[in-house]
């Protein structure tokens, strides 16, 4: 027998090779490596055995996992299937696990698992007297995630701090990725868990976040998403308050040129105006 102690929703552990491999648990059969990051497929599948209780939670198309926790179908090497379902109900996701699609019956077709390529975690900190060292804050996420989480520094792509918002890039496209290595989105998963206080490691309270041998207290934490392929979402699938947003800029637009067009009427050149822009357009067209 031996102990995890990167998982700790594993049963039935052993050495093999002079590595401790488990079973995971929700998972029969499927062998994990305790000297490396579990998947994050498996740890959601362990997850919804003992648990219902999930998490809810900006660049174009980067979007945020707002189903919480679900149980997922994983491929043998605990890689998501790209066809998720929950019933009758179906839907596609990323290497992530995140939905990428809108909701459908069991007759959707998911033709392949796409790629995150880019994981953005941004993180609030409490109110300070004074901000934060901005290197040492620099230093202290880029040792924690290569060392903690075992993932190539070349992966990533920045620490930003704008008080009081810390924001963590992770770039690792699908040619980059080197047989053997972490992927970002076990990394962020496992990350995510660390700061609030559910860490899968073994015997871990999770992450203690100190900067220049001073405590940080974190006070929320989102995830977003970035995808090889844009992700397929309708309009109908967009909140009322994005709509909202939506109707009042176009609301905004049109009264913009109907003050315009009115402006011009009054001065008597709408016509001449309209005219010469036209020509100034084509001028710039033919130049």
């Amino acid at each position: 027998a031996c102990v995890c102690e990167k998982n700790k929703r594993v049963t039935n552990c052993r050495m093999d090779g002079g590595v401790c491999r488990c079973e995971a648990i929700g998972s029969p059969g499927v062998t994990v490596d305790c000297s490396t990051l579990t998947s994050k497929c498996l740890l959601m599948k362990a997850e919804v055995m003992g648990s219902k209780s999930g998490r809810r939670e900006k660049p174009k198309d980067a979007f945020e996992d707002t189903d919480g926790l679900y149980d997922p179908e994983c491929e043998n090497t605990g890689a998501f299937k790209a066809k998720q379902c929950n019933g009758t109900t179906c839907w596609c996701v990323n290497t992530a696990g995140v939905r990428r699609t809108d909701k459908h019956d069991s007759d959707l077709k998911c033709k392949e698992l796409v790629r995150t390529m880019w994981i953005i975690i941004e993180m609030k900190h409490a109110e300070r007297d004074a901000p934060l060292n901005a290197e040492s804050l620099k230093k202290f996420f880029t040792d924690t995630i290569t060392s903690r989480y075992q993932l190539n520094g070349r992966y990533i792509a920045s620490v930003l701090y704008e008080n009081p918002y810390i924001t963590i890039d992770l770039k690792q496209n699908s040619s980059e990725k080197l047989l053997g290595e972490v992927d970002i989105a076990d990394v962020a998963y496992y990350f995510e868990k660390d700061v609030k206080g559910q860490s899968i490691f073994h015997n871990n309270p999770g992450l203690n976040v100190s900067i220049d041998n001073e405590p940080v207290k974190l006070e929320k934490t989102v995830v977003y998403y970035v995808d090889e392929i844009a992700p397929e979402f309708s309009m109908k699938s967009l909140t009322a308050g994005v709509i909202a947003v939506i109707v009042v800029v176009v609301i905004a637009v049109v009264a913009a040129i109907v003050v315009l067009v009115l402006t011009r009427r009054r001065k008597g050149k709408y016509v001449k105006a309209e005219v010469k822009e036209m020509n100034e357009m084509h001028r710039g067209l033919n130049a």
